[in-house]
């Protein structure tokens, strides 16, 4: 894509090309369930977020449109449990910095680390500090509750979550407003569906 400031002026175009870019880069589909999810559960449908949140364009794309989400909450940080949180967090902080409402990064470790200072939580986040939980994808929800629970131990207020894709399955985003008043999710599976779709339809037409 062409470097032009003014492309990322319409958030409505910028998610349209971030779910181009997840159906090109992280969905895949088959006709059985062949794709073994960390749950456990199989599935035909499978999305490797990390293909786009690491990705140039992607972390531009993700983090205009998640603080566009938060900007207006008065958040201290935005974090979430590594490793599929901390990419789109990073996108985020570097966008609050450009966008003057600057916004700490953290990082939720999967355990407690065994040597240092014994500390769950990675960033200059403090006790009473409100924020964002974010991910990559949800399923059941767990990695997003692993994180919810961490930062609530710390201290932390955590106001919502924000995931890049809702698979829409396992009662994942039910079982996140279970801990938080509300979930926001950039993309849906059935989004992906839908171009993914159009696409084989428009393939066989031609």
């Amino acid at each position: 894509m062409e470097h032009d400031a003014n492309r990322w002026a319409d958030m409505e175009a910028m998610r349209r090309r971030l779910r181009e870019k997840i159906l090109n880069q992280a969905f895949q589909v088959a006709q059985t369930p062949v794709f073994k999810l960390v749950s456990g559960a199989m599935s035909r449908f499978y999305f490797n977020c990390k293909r786009v949140t690491l990705d140039p364009e992607g972390q531009v794309l993700i983090g205009h449109l998640v603080f566009d989400l938060v900007k207006d909450l008065g958040i201290q940080g935005i974090g979430g449990l590594t490793l599929g949180a901390d990419p789109i967090a990073n996108a985020v902080a570097y966008t609050s910095w450009l966008r003057g409402k600057p916004i700490q990064a953290f990082v939720v470790r999967k355990a407690q680390k065994g040597h240092g200072i014994p500390a769950r939580l990675e960033g200059n986040v403090r006790e009473g500090d409100r924020v964002v939980v974010v991910d990559d994808v949800i399923t059941t929800g767990g990695s997003t509750l692993q994180a919810i629970r961490a930062c609530k131990a710390s201290g932390l207020q955590v106001l919502r979550a924000i995931v890049l894709v809702d698979r829409q399955e396992m009662h994942g985003r039910e079982n996140i407003l279970q801990e938080v008043d509300a979930v926001d999710a950039l993309v849906l599976r059935d989004d992906i569906m839908a171009l993914h779709e159009a696409r084989q339809k428009a393939g066989y037409a031609s």
